[in-house]
């Protein structure tokens, strides 16, 4: 069996052979029709193979005898081989059907397993181990239920031959029988060898692939720091073992490939020598003989049962690697809805959050009255983020809970979760083809042009849209933009949609001060009312803050006021001293004299 995945922390993940299995089966009833007529195909086929040699014999022992029905017997065997012909076509055409509506089947759940879980248990695989389990994988996982069936029907002519050959002649089916258990010692060997090899080198691929996602991210300080090499060989750390497991999984192929071209035709020419005695003595005739000899050809052929094995065993360990998504824990959703007029107060009742075994947030217990412009302050690793992601459900606590105008977060639906909690974030992602559809993107239905523009005016981003080749119309990979003004766009994203509570994570660090106090004084007037959460770095933020929460080592400090904190705590002061703002003293000391 393949070593459990690891998570990027290195915590171990739970075993998902079960979690691929009941995906791959899920896999096959989403292709149920198309796989039943392969399966169905395939067997007929191999039905047809098993009558093809005793009409032949038939047909010629006919022959030999002029008899008059033996053109008859000519036409049937020609059917036949039509037949196997059509239906091993119609297989072929049936499995690429399968293998393609199972890997999408495998890939929407896996994709539903990784958007359904909070960010911090979908950190566990590194981007590019995610990539790998979502494409390579799932197409390897996806061949599995076709080449069940295929394998299941390739079981037929060998076993079909033996009862056939016992029929025929005892004697010539022991001879062939002799050989079996060799047979079996040799796919038992093959199916063990196989699974191991292809395991690991599915686990070497999925690491390299992780570091080189992680390298193309890093690209322009890999190049600033002159670290090329360094990477390139730390990409490719793996892949003589990479090479190692590949050669081992086509030695294990090939050594059992050989052993069995070795194996079958001795096991043939024994079976021929038997029957040409028996038919000397008169035991058998030419015809029967003609049949025997093709049976032991069919019964020979349980060596190509190996490539069928080989399909499913890789298909199985790849499955392992794109089921780890389905294991994720899901989030889950309730049917409450918020109050209609509910002014946005948000409560955290006793929130603890723990990570790596360490708690990072310990008791948190807040109320922060609707409509409250909230600072959260601390210095880095106090757990500012974090209760930020906890305020708006990103992630749930360990312990307690949060509410939102008297619902707890957990209970509502995650239609009205997302309609009245939304976020801006210090690096955001743009999705969509254009950039009025990034703006616009989650919203159903799609906002009108008149509302796009208004929140990229509130986010500042209006003026710099304009100026782009097509304006809002422009497409995302034809607009170059700088860091701040793909974070004006992602504030334009989130006061577009802005509901009676919004998180504002850090959303505002790439832009100047200028841009920065006209964001704020947009979402004071032009953005719907509601509670906002600022994880504040800007001294400017704090001070014009209702509230500020200044969080330490994960607890609540102190709340109040920024200009009753900075009075009376001179650690407060000295969280904004350890990192004074380029460019802000003076505007800090202005926003002091007004505090006071």
């Amino acid at each position: 069996m393949s070593p459990p995945d690891e998570a990027t922390d290195g915590s171990p993940v739970p075993d998902t052979a079960r979690d691929a299995d009941r995906a791959l089966v899920a896999a096959a009833r989403h292709s149920g029709g198309r796989t039943a007529a392969v399966l169905g195909c395939t067997v007929t086929a191999a039905a047809a193979a098993l009558a093809e040699p005793a009409i032949l014999g038939h047909t010629l022992d006919l022959l030999l005898r002029r008899d008059q029905s033996a053109p008859a017997w000519t036409l049937l065997c020609a059917a036949v081989i039509a037949a196997e012909v059509a239906l091993d076509a119609a297989a072929a055409r049936l499995t690429g059907d399968v293998d393609g509506r199972s890997t999408a089947r495998l890939r929407r759940l896996g994709f539903a397993g990784l958007l359904s879980t909070a960010p911090h248990h979908a950190a566990r695989h590194a981007p590019g181990e995610t990539a790998a389990r979502l494409t390579a994988h799932a197409a390897e996982a996806g061949k599995v239920p076709a080449a069940v069936a295929h394998a299941l029907a390739a079981l037929l002519p060998p076993l079909g031959a033996v009862a056939a050959l016992l029929l025929i002649d005892l004697w010539t089916a022991l001879a062939f029988l002799l050989g079996v258990p060799l047979l079996v010692l040799l796919l038992r060997a093959f199916s063990r060898d196989t699974l191991s090899s292809v395991a690991r080198y599915q686990q070497v691929q999925l690491a390299t692939a992780g570091r080189l996602v992680e390298a193309l991210a890093g690209a322009r300080t890999i190049a600033a720091a002159g670290s090329a090499d360094r990477e390139r060989a730390r990409i490719l750390a793996q892949l003589p073992e990479l090479g190692t497991e590949g050669r081992r999984m086509w030695q294990v192929y090939g050594g059992t490939t050989a052993r069995s071209a070795a194996l079958m035709p001795m096991l043939l020419y024994a079976v021929l020598a038997v029957g040409g005695i028996r038919l000397s003595a008169g035991a058998i005739g030419i015809g029967e003989l003609l049949a025997a000899s093709r049976y032991a050809g069919l019964a020979a052929g349980v060596g190509a049962v190996t490539g069928g094995l080989a399909a499913v065993a890789r298909g199985r360990s790849a499955a392992r690697r794109t089921a780890a998504l389905l294991a994720l824990p899901a989030m889950d959703h309730g049917r409450a809805e918020l109050p209609e007029e509910g002014p946005g107060t948000l409560e955290l009742q006793g929130v603890r959050v723990v990570r790596g075994g360490s708690t990072v947030l310990h008791d948190i217990d807040l109320v922060i009255p609707g409509g409250t412009t909230v600072a959260v302050v601390g210095r880095s690793g106090a757990g500012k983020t974090l209760l930020a992601t906890v305020a708006g459900r990103l992630t749930d606590p360990d312990a307690g809970r949060v509410l939102l105008d008297g619902v707890p977060l957990r209970e509502l639906t995650a239609e009205a979760l997302r309609r009245e909690v939304g976020y801006a974030f210090d690096r955001p992602f743009l999705l969509g083809d254009t950039v009025g559809g990034a703006i616009g993107f989650g919203a159903c239905p799609a906002p009108a042009p008149d509302t796009i523009r208004a929140a990229a005016r509130a986010a500042g981003a209006d003026a710099f849209v304009r100026r782009l080749p097509h304006g809002y119309g422009t497409r995302l990979a034809d607009a170059p933009m700088s860091g701040g003004e793909v974070q004006r766009l992602g504030l334009a994203r989130a006061f577009r949609g802005a509901g009676r509570l919004l998180v504002l994570d850090d959303a505002t660090s790439s832009l100047d001060t200028v841009t920065a106090r006209e964001v704020e004084r947009a979402l004071a007037h032009e953005v719907r009312p509601g509670t906002r959460i600022v994880v504040a770095h800007r001294l400017s933020s704090a001070v014009r803050a209702d509230l500020v929460v200044w969080l330490e080592d994960g607890r609540v400090r102190a709340t109040g006021t920024h200009g009753e904190l900075w009075r009376r705590e001179p650690a407060y002061r000295s969280v904004f001293a350890a990192a004074p703002e380029p460019h802000e003293h003076q505007p800090a000391r202005e926003d002091h004299e007004a505090a006071r």
